[in-house]
This record gives C-alpha cells, sequence and structure tokens, in this order.
C-alpha cells in the first residue's frame, strides 16, 4: 500500500478494505492515525460546505495542498483541505488540521513536564495522555528524557554568540542542590537576556571562572565595544573577568551583597538602621553624593565594629560605578545589584530541588542547561532598555579615558 494512498484515505474506506489490509494497518499507528485525520477533515468540510457542489453554505470547498501533522515522534505527511470563507473573503484550513499541526511532540511535552516539578513516581500518572497514545512507560520517558537534555545540553554549550551585541555580563555563583554552579548571564544592546554558560566548581576561584569566560569568546562572544560586569563580591569572579577581558570590562559591585555584607557584622538591633543608611546613600543619584554619604556611615561605624568598617571600604568605588557613570536614574534598577541573574538562580532552584537524587555531573549539567533554555523563554527585557546605548557611550568613554592616563 503506497503511503500517498494513505494520505488521501478516511475511516469509510477503511471498512471496506479486505479484514488483512485492515489487519496490516492497525500494525501501524502512523497510518491509521492519517485515516482518522482524513475523517475529522471529511467531517468539518462537510459541516461547513456542504457536500461537493452544495450552496448555502459558510464556505467552499478550494482545493487542497500538501502538508504535515505530528504523529509521535514522527512528522507525517497529510493532505491539506482548504476552504473559501465567503463572509471574509479569504482563504483558510480546516481547524483540525491547524490544531494537529501545531502539536508538540512526545518528548517535548515530556520534556516540560518532567522539568516543571515530576518525580520518577509522577511520570505515568502525569503523563497519562501520551501513555495512552504511545505506550510510553515510565522507563521509556526517563530515557527520553536523558536524550532529549543531552541533546538541548550540546546546543547550549555550542551555541553561537557572535548573533548578539552584548552590553552587559552578569556573573554569579550558588549553591544549586548543594553544588556550587557559576552561571553567566548576558545582556543585549536591545535589554534581551540571553544565558550563555555555567560551570559547575567548588568555588567562585578565578582559574575556573576563566574557563567559562574563555570557552564564551570561543563562542565568539564580542565584548570588544566596552561590557559592564556585575558580579557580587568574589574576588574570583573580578579577577577572571579583568584577566580574560581586559581594558574592555569595567566591574560593578552588588550594591545589594555589599550592604548585607556590612550589616553582617553587626548586632541585630542595630542591622535595620544601618542598612537604611547604606541604601539610602546608594539611592543617591549623584556620585560625589552617595561617596560622601557611604562616608559618612563608615565614620559611624568606626566607633561599633572595625570588621563594618573594613567591609564597607572593600570594593568601595566598585559598588559606584554606575555613580560615576552617570546612569544611576537611568538603568540603576537593572545594574546597580546582581538581581539579573538572581532571578534566573530562583527559577533554576525550583526546577532543581524536585530531582531526589543525582547520579552524575552530566545529570547535573543537563537539568541546569534545560533549565536555562526555558527560563531564556519567559525573560523579559531590562527595565529601561531602551538607556542601554548610553551605557555603551559612558563605556567607551571610561575606557578612552583609562588609556590616556596610561599612555
Amino acid at each position: 500500500m503506497k503511503s500517498t494512498k494513505i494520505n488521501k484515505e478516511n475511516l469509510e474506506w477503511l471498512l471496506h478494505q479486505p479484514i488483512e489490509m485492515q489487519y496490516e494497518l492497525f500494525q501501524n499507528f502512523v497510518n491509521i492515525a492519517k485515516i482518522h485525520y482524513n475523517q475529522l477533515v471529511k467531517e468539518e468540510t462537510e459541516e461547513k460546505a456542504g457536500k461537493s457542489h452544495s450552496r448555502g453554505k459558510p464556505y467552499s470547498r478550494w482545493g487542497s495542498n500538501p502538508g504535515s501533522i505530528r504523529i509521535g515522534e514522527e512528522k507525517v505527511p497529510v493532505e491539506v483541505q482548504r476552504l473559501y470563507n465567503k463572509s471574509e473573503g479569504r482563504t483558510e484550513e480546516v481547524d483540525y488540521y491547524r490544531r494537529l499541526h501545531s502539536l508538540a511532540s512526545p518528548s517535548e511535552d515530556i520534556m516540560k513536564k518532567v522539568l516543571k516539578g515530576l518525580s520518577q513516581q509522577d511520570y505515568e500518572e502525569v503523563t497519562k495522555s501520551v501513555l495512552e497514545s504511545f505506550g510510553l512507560s515510565q522507563s521509556s520517558i526517563s530515557r527520553r528524557f536523558i536524550e532529549e537534555s543531552s541533546k538541548q545540553l550540546e546546543e547550549f554549550e555550542k551555541r553561537d554568540l557572535g548573533q548578539y551585541d552584548f552590553v552587559a555580563l552578569v556573573l554569579d555563583g550558588k549553591y544549586l542542590s548543594k553544588q556550587q554552579m557559576v552561571i553567566a548571564l548576558g545582556v543585549t544592546i536591545t535589554g534581551v537576556k540571553i544565558p550563555l554558560g555555567f560551570i559547575q566548581t567548588t568555588t567562585e576561584n578565578s582559574e575556573a571562572v576563566k574557563g567559562l569566560l574563555k570557552n564564551l569568546m570561543k563562542r565568539n562572544f564580542h565584548y570588544e565595544n566596552g561590557l559592564l560586569a556585575v558580579v557580587d563580591g568574589s574576588k574570583g569572579l573580578k579577577k577572571a573577568i579583568e584577566e580574560t577581558f581586559g581594558k574592555y570590562a569595567i566591574i560593578q559591585r552588588c550594591q545589594w551583597h555589599k550592604r548585607e555584607n556590612v550589616v553582617s557584622y553587626l548586632r541585630v538591633d542595630e542591622q535595620e538602621k544601618y542598612r537604611g543608611k547604606l541604601q539610602r546613600a546608594y539611592d543617591e543619584p549623584e556620585y560625589t553624593t552617595a561617596k560622601r554619604r557611604l562616608l559618612e556611615v563608615r565614620e559611624e561605624l568606626k566607633r561599633i565594629n572595625r570588621s563594618a568598617v573594613n567591609s564597607l571600604e572593600e570594593g568601595l568605588e566598585e559598588t559606584l560605578t554606575l555613580h560615576r557613570l552617570g546612569l544611576v536614574e537611568e538603568i540603576g534598577v537593572s545594574f546597580s545589584t546582581t538581581n539579573l541573574i538572581e532571578n534566573v538562580n530562583s527559577q533554576l532552584a525550583k526546577y532543581l530541588r524536585k530531582v531526589k537524587h543525582w547520579i552524575n555531573s552530566d545529570m547535573r549539567a543537563r537539568w541546569v542547561a534545560v533549565g536555562l533554555l526555558e527560563s531564556e523563554q519567559k525573560m523579559n527585557r531590562v527595565i529601561q532598555y531602551k538607556k542601554l546605548p548610553l551605557l555603551r557611550l559612558a563605556i567607551q568613554s571610561e575606557l578612552k579615558l583609562k588609556q590616556r592616563k596610561v599612555a
């Protein structure tokens, strides 16, 4: 039986075939699904346009085109009945085709369901409709998830970054399911957030992070137009950025991390008071005013806690980078802290905490990659993204000033 014949026939045709042919066709659920599709299309067509040459219907038959629908893991060819909508004066496809053509594959469906929090014991119950349709067992779902997530991990780690025009890079290390992961998030000149890569490491040491950054460069990550690098207080992250990107990167230390680190040295009854003082200082848009107020806080802290003073002084200028660039009011909401990547980490944690047992590092990498790709689809542009060209101009001006000083 030629497949082109099956593409056009429906259930009425099947019932008139010899029993041997019916039995043979039932061995192949794809062909049965095609026949069922044709039956649905026939019924819809007759409902909208009547039988051949019927009048008084809102639609007329308008020939057919080749198309495809997804059946299981296969994308199979079918005939697409077209109808002419008399009231709107346009042609359109039958509804059944549009719905079946847009169906996700079982693997895609399984990927989303597994990622959104299913344990091994939940697979069969939650994917009941898939199991009934395609006879998938728990073990086969596990294998499919491994296969699909491995594929996505490879694509994630190899995707070309040269198509993007990046103006900022956010780096942060977080414990995700009891393992330290350093994740890199890029922000384009149009405010689009792109997860770039990640590494599993015991600490945020500079050598490990440099490996991550050099991998981004191999994938055509462009930084030559200047880059704002937003980091927490980690010396390893800062060193890796400076040694990798050199004169092209300007560091913005996270003000939230600085503030919380300073107050952590104080008594509990003092923390809220100085948390507010530090935040009000950082909220000042002018560099000189913000720095003066921070130094005033430092003088107060000298009478209370020497360790808090040392914490405040360490890297203080780098927490004021956006102030120095004159861009606090324009983009400070997004780039004065590492909140951009904190949101990504939070979403990842929701995915990963559902896994009760991690078999190996490969499994962890697959889940992180799939989670980042899933999160990427939901990311909004950064707030005030239309101001980002001002950031590029300010960075380039700063870099030129540094070059003149060196010369």
